[in-house]
């Protein structure tokens, strides 16, 4: 029997305007991501979810916990749901890391697959792990409706595992993961996983 699970990225924080590298580092939601927090709850509410999950890191774990404040599901914390290590370009935006290592943009930007920032996990690795977590809440829970509260680049990086895309494609293929929007995956008895929505804003129930 299959499962589907729901990976939803986690609310906004304070590092989203300007965009920063935030990896594994443990920072909080802002305003607007406790009330993104909410409606993502109200949304598992009315969609029925059957257990829930998160990342170990604190912006995940407040998410979370507004589903299970509204759900009364307690949620499984799962350290490999974390966002990937982006080494020495925490905290940083974009262009800030380009400039502090302008020697290794230019291999980061053809293959961060190949060649992440210096430190950094290898997404691999990150691919690895996060799918492996999926795999696993699937498994544990035929048939149900599974919630999974993790971040921007391990979910792009799991969609792209599941469905053979090379990972050091996952930026151009998957440009973009709003706050708290639902990426909604079929992990069927075989271990393949179908793609039935993407980015999607928390308002519409998946298909199960």
């Amino acid at each position: 029997m299959s499962a589907t699970v729901v990976l939803a990225r986690h609310g906004r924080t304070p590092w989203h305007e300007p965009v920063r590298y935030a990896g594994s580092s443990d920072i909080p939601l802002d305003e607007v991501g406790e009330a993104q927090a909410d409606r993502l709850a109200r949304w598992a509410a009315a969609a029925g979810v059957t257990a829930l999950a998160s990342s170990d890191l604190l912006r995940a774990r407040r998410t979370a916990a507004a589903v299970h404040a509204l759900t009364g599901l307690e949620p499984v914390v799962d350290a490999r749901l974390r966002e990937l290590d982006f080494g020495a370009a925490e905290g940083l935006t974009r262009a800030e890391a380009r400039a502090r290592f302008a020697d290794h943009a230019p291999a980061y930007e053809a293959d961060p697959a190949a060649s992440p920032w210096p430190g950094g996990e290898l997404p691999a690795v990150g691919a690895e792990r996060a799918t492996a977590a999926v795999r696993n809440l699937a498994a544990d829970r035929p048939g149900g409706l599974v919630l999974a509260v993790a971040h921007s680049t391990i979910i792009r990086l799991v969609v792209c595992q599941t469905l053979g895309v090379p990972l050091r494609d996952y930026r151009r293929a998957l440009p973009r993961l709003e706050p708290t929007a639902l990426t909604t995956l079929l992990v069927r008895d075989d271990g393949s996983t179908g793609l039935l929505g993407f980015n999607v804003s928390p308002g519409v129930a998946p298909t199960s």
